[in-house]
């Protein structure tokens, strides 16, 4: 799937926020056939893929619509990403990842399911290539909080801390992975 790279401007996002049709269509076409590469590499359901998309699409809009929205035009896929990203933190949270696999994907275009397989073991190989430069113990901190989903309680006990402190860790674990995850990126 090839998509050609559109360049936003402060007039595209003005008639966004004022509810201007044609731009609501060109923004969820555009958008929607990147998240849905995305989100399908992630979720196990083609319905959990679409929820997160439309719920995506709905915070974006609604921020763009308040006070103050986006102060760059330029930054309308980033923030897109990034809102795609949060809602797709939430799911997992959620427990959404523990969903059986549905039969829908069995009937998906192979060639974009071909595409989506190889995007998703790419971004898998560096999300595993950033958590193996990072300290022992940040290493630990993400994976027992965001793969095993331990408790924070459970954590702090074996650690010997306490909760803010742990909030401090977290916080300087997460920082270190998004820069290695940044790096490899590139």
């Amino acid at each position: 799937m090839r998509i050609e790279r559109f360049e936003f401007d402060a007039a595209y996002i003005q008639r966004l926020v004022s509810g201007d049709p044609e731009t609501e269509r060109h923004f969820t076409e555009y958008f929607g056939r990147l998240l849905t590469v995305k989100l399908r590499s992630r979720l196990r359901t083609a319905a959990q893929a679409e929820d997160a998309k439309q719920e995506t699409f709905v915070r974006v809009l609604t921020a763009l619509k308040e006070k103050g929205g986006i102060q760059a035009a330029g930054s309308l896929g980033a923030y897109v990403n990034s809102v795609c990203n949060f809602v797709l933190f939430e799911m997992y949270r959620g427990g959404a990842r523990t969903a059986p696999l549905a039969d829908e994907y069995d009937e998906m275009d192979t060639r974009e399911g071909s595409e989506t397989s190889l995007i998703a073991g790419e971004e898998r190989d560096k999300v595993r290539e950033a958590l193996a430069t990072l300290p022992e113990r940040d290493k630990d901190l993400l994976r027992w909080l965001f793969f095993e989903e331990r408790n924070k309680d459970e954590i702090c006990r074996e650690l010997g801390i306490d909760r803010d402190y742990l909030r401090v860790l977290v916080h300087r674990a997460k920082n270190m992975f998004r820069a290695k995850f940044a790096e490899l990126s590139r």
